[in-house]
């Protein structure tokens, strides 16, 4: 992030809306030396949930991009991605279900891909499953998983299955990334995608009714590995994938 443009861009959305630096702050339940550090180009010595607080107040996004080594990013969030849609499709499998991994659809002009769509024959249950190794942007994942949703028994319809059960889950890594990000928009996804990973597990074992929600996954064969506050490393196995056991806390030496 350029915090110098930064600055210039919040400003003068600020002067567009008429406000001053001393309403922005109030409005954003902050002091006004805040919002004047951030226009002057000091955002980046600056909380990143403080300066988001003060550009939700203006409607501004903010992005924090993570790049490594130019094209060496966007290879290893693939071979992420592709790993988590494996180990969903594993899973699946083993319960039996049949399973479309980056199942493509054309439905009226609309196109598109759905990470795994699974079905159940034994109960005409389908599952709608969105693979999500970060969440740059809440409200475009949940938009996207709500038209694949409505459009799930048309392209069910064209695999010959008749569905009376469905389900639409999200599916992020068992992480404290990913279990901070659902956290800190916990009123936005208990609306969305009210379910858990236990509520998940148990709809998929046995299919009744609608259901949407997220499943935090742990990767097959994995070892939880968590940094400590000196640098070192210490890996430690899960003793259950997938659950919603509260991770142990690691205090250093």
């Amino acid at each position: 992030m350029d915090d110098a443009q930064f600055g210039s861009v919040m400003r003068a959305v600020r002067l567009r809306r008429g406000l001053t630096q001393e309403q922005l702050a109030a409005a954003a339940g902050l002091g006004r030396t805040i919002v004047s550090s951030i226009e002057r180009g000091h955002a980046g010595e600056t909380a990143l949930h403080t300066v988001r607080r003060v550009a939700t107040v203006l409607g501004i996004s903010v992005t924090l991009a993570a790049r490594w080594r130019g094209a060496e990013t966007a290879r290893l969030l693939d071979r992420a991605h592709a790993e988590l849609v494996g180990a969903v499709v594993r899973r699946l499998s083993a319960a039996g279900w049949t399973v479309r991994p980056e199942h493509t659809f054309s439905i009226y002009g609309e196109r598109g891909s759905i990470d795994v769509f699974a079905w159940q024959p034994v109960t005409a249950a389908l599952l709608c499953v969105e693979c999500k190794t970060k969440l740059p942007d809440l409200q475009d994942v949940l938009a996207t998983m709500d038209r694949k949703r409505r459009r799930a028994p048309e392209i069910a319809a064209l695999e010959g299955w008749m569905p009376v059960h469905a389900a639409s889950v999200l599916v992020v890594p068992d992480e404290t990334w990913a279990r901070n990000a659902v956290h800190r928009s916990g009123s936005v996804f208990d609306a969305a995608l009210p379910a858990r990973t236990v509520q998940v597990r148990r709809w998929l074992d046995r299919p009744h009714g609608d259901l949407r929600g997220i499943w935090f996954l742990l990767n097959d064969g994995g070892t939880n590995t968590r940094r400590r506050p000196g640098g070192q490393m210490r890996v430690r196995a899960r003793r259950k994938a997938d659950s919603d056991v509260p991770e142990p806390t690691v205090s250093s030496r």
